[in-house]
């Protein structure tokens, strides 16, 4: 059996500059990136002889589709052997379907109705401090027919290389710097219950959980102010939990997300923060014997508090950093509740087979009432 892999290389680099040079960015190179991290601080990078693209160019918000059909047709005339995303998830999960041969549409690969064949080299460069994309072999996107997110997860897209430069950060304004990094401790924490965890993947994730927390509560505590001191633990912790969630998977936070994503385009990290403590007030309260329980010691060491208080501390913690709506301010309606059970049941059975309990369309109907 199987217990663990981390196929991308991990680098680091003290700045963009550094990171340019030392990989030979040039001919035959496709950079995708985001239009201000180009320039802020890949001022000059056209003069390399490689083709650049920003991911506006494409449509904006998070990928669907449309959106990653008009890059392959774009890409494909290219003749690019080495693909280099510099983004957030977003960006990265695009750029992951580059690498594959081939002609197919975007949907088509989504649902697997065609084969998967890598033949291109990937370097993935995060912006953000949330989607652990960089080191996951899962590309995400929003599948119009559907109405909802789909995840390919497949080996072919893995990433070659994971490059961390934390100096990136600085361009995410707050909110997104927040969301995205409560989507890392998200990982870690439904990675550490998934039925695919074991001692090499709930390594990792704890220490994600440590390092993230301890910065939310420092950010509690002094402001936004102390942001700048937190970009590489942020960033090193979002790439941990992401090799965590890339071997043990998430779970039922994940796939409860999709559907207010898919229909209202809520940004993915802002969507995820909605269910993460009612989910695992779910979790506890069906299975309180499993691994919850020593998620729930640890979480109570770094929190202060009881282990049957971890999940409100988290909620009022978070909340200290940024309001958490009700559903219904996203425009969801009250008829859309049991739609959105059922859509999730129907279309995330891989994301429902690693949760921490299996949810029925019932049970996770109650969770969306509940945060209505």
């Amino acid at each position: 059996m199987k217990l663990f892999q981390e196929k991308p290389e991990v680098h680091q680099y003290g700045g963009a500059q550094e990171f340019v040079e030392d990989f030979q960015i040039g001919e035959g190179d496709f950079v995708l990136a985001g239009k201000s991290v180009l320039e802020a601080h890949f001022a000059g990078l056209e003069k390399t002889g490689a083709v650049i693209r920003c991911k506006s160019r494409y449509g904006q918000g998070e990928p669907t589709d449309l959106m990653v059909d008009a890059l392959l047709a774009d890409f494909r005339k290219t003749g690019c052997g080495r693909i280099i995303a510099i983004g957030g998830g977003a960006v990265i999960d695009m750029a992951k379907i580059l690498v594959l041969d081939g002609d197919a549409p975007a949907a088509d690969i989504y649902q697997r109705r065609t084969e998967l064949n890598k033949v291109r080299s990937l370097v993935a460069v995060p912006t953000t401090c949330g989607a652990g994309s960089e080191v996951s072999s899962v590309s995400i996107a929003e599948v119009t027919e559907l109405h909802t997110k789909l995840g390919l997860a497949c080996d072919e897209i893995y990433p070659d290389h994971a490059v961390l430069i934390p100096e990136l950060l600085k361009e995410l304004p707050w909110h997104f710097f927040v969301t995205s990094a409560i989507d890392a401790l998200i990982h870690a924490i439904e990675s550490y219950v998934s039925p695919k965890s074991n001692l090499y993947t709930r390594m990792f994730a704890k220490q994600a959980m440590e390092m993230l927390l301890g910065g939310f509560r420092k950010l509690a505590g002094e402001g936004q102010g102390c942001r700048e001191s937190l970009y590489e633990e942020f960033l090193v912790a979002s790439n941990m939990a992401g090799i965590s969630f890339a071997n043990a998977g998430t779970g039922a936070v994940h796939a409860m997300s999709y559907p207010l994503s898919g229909v209202y385009h809520v940004t993915h990290g802002e969507a995820n923060y909605q269910f993460l403590t009612a989910v695992f007030q779910a979790y506890q309260e069906k299975a309180p014997e499993g691994d919850i329980g020593g998620l729930n010691e640890f979480l109570a060491v770094i929190l202060g508090c009881g282990p049957g208080r971890v999940y409100r501390e988290i909620e009022e913690l978070l909340g200290s950093l940024i309001h958490r709506k009700p559903l219904r301010e996203y425009g969801m309606k009250e008829e859309e509740i049991r739609a959105f059970a059922e859509s999730v049941e129907t279309t995330q059975q891989r994301l429902l087979n690693q949760s921490y309990v299996k949810f029925t369309a019932d049970e996770m109907e109650e969770i969306y009432r509940k945060l209505y």
